[in-house]
């Protein structure tokens, strides 16, 4: 049986939950490992052979004017936030599009590697990633 995810801080234990209906945390922060805040959750890309989460973009930047994708896999959340398990230096680094813009299939692989993630598309053309 697996213990409740958690980190303690200040002698506190705060339980943290499987991500689940990420499309209702929108809006809300997205913190790393360590709890420092990375940005706000935008939007859900899910795979689309499985129709599942995979990666969230989040807004970064000063003016939040800069969409980051960060996988989901091993999410979790908090009353008031969604962790995700990579640290923020990486994520800041990753692949990225404007707040207006869209992930082209060129870029796909991109979001993947960045991540050390492996990218097979189904067919010659065939996205992975759609938004939802």
């Amino acid at each position: 049986m697996r213990a409740p995810i958690g980190a303690a801080r200040a002698g506190v234990l705060k339980v943290m939950f499987p991500a689940e209906n990420l499309r209702d945390w929108s809006g809300q922060k997205v913190i790393d490992p360590d709890g420092d805040k990375v940005g706000e959750l935008e939007a859900v890309y899910v795979d689309t052979s499985t129709d599942q989460p995979a990666f969230v973009t989040v807004k970064v930047g000063m003016l939040g004017k800069r969409l980051v994708f960060v996988p989901v896999d091993g999410a979790t959340v908090s009353p008031n936030a969604v962790r995700v398990r990579y640290p923020k230096k990486l994520i800041h680094e990753a692949p990225s599009i404007d707040t207006d813009g869209e992930l082209t299939g060129a870029e796909e692989p991109k979001v993947f590697a960045h991540y050390d993630l492996p990218y097979t598309a189904t067919s010659v053309g065939e996205r992975r990633l759609g938004r939802r």
